[in-house]
């Protein structure tokens, strides 16, 4: 049996998963007691679901610094966590600060995610794509995922990335 196979072996069969929605406009309307949706954070719990894995919970921040590195504290205090989904704040915009903010704690990162991520989206949408930063690393042996807001892209990047969670949670978790 090679490596990566014994890995999949071993590793855990259910994850849990705290997804983090970063968007002005849907935390100004929640601030305001106002009815809103979250389709891309929607869309994370079904994928979640859909694939046997837990959601232990979600949150909606603004796009803030702040907020999302204490949304990400947030699921990582967790020990019921294993993955962190964020879902918006990854473009150009100013206002766009969710991979600003989660990068630079990272210990590891999954460098080929973004590309592989931003290829797939170029197939369906052109050049476009260009303008994700998309990325996903290591933080505290936990899967950290920075994903666009549309709903289309959360569901382009978990479908990716769901089948080698648990492959990657248990290397990332592997003594010795």
């Amino acid at each position: 049996m090679k490596a990566h196979e014994s890995h999949r072996e071993a590793a855990l069969a259910r994850l849990g998963f705290y997804v983090v929605t970063v968007s002005s406009s849907r935390f100004a309307k929640k601030a305001r007691g106002e009815k809103f949706t979250d389709e891309s954070g929607d869309v994370a719990e079904q994928i979640v679901k859909k694939n046997k894995h837990i959601l232990v919970g979600r949150e909606l921040v603004d796009d803030d610094k702040v907020m999302v590195v204490d949304a990400l504290n947030d699921g990582l205090a967790r020990k019921d966590v294993d993955v962190v989904v964020f879902t918006g704040g990854t473009g150009l915009s100013p206002r766009d600060v969710t991979v600003d903010a989660v990068r630079p704690l990272l210990e590891k990162e999954v460098e080929g995610f973004g590309e592989m991520m931003r290829s797939i989206s170029f197939a369906r949408i052109g050049s476009s794509a260009l303008l994700s930063r998309t990325t996903a690393g290591l933080k505290s042996r936990r899967l950290v995922v920075c994903l666009p807001g549309s709903p289309d892209g959360v569901e382009t990047g978990l479908n990716l990335l769901m089948g080698d969670m648990p492959h990657i949670i248990y290397v990332a978790r592997k003594k010795g």
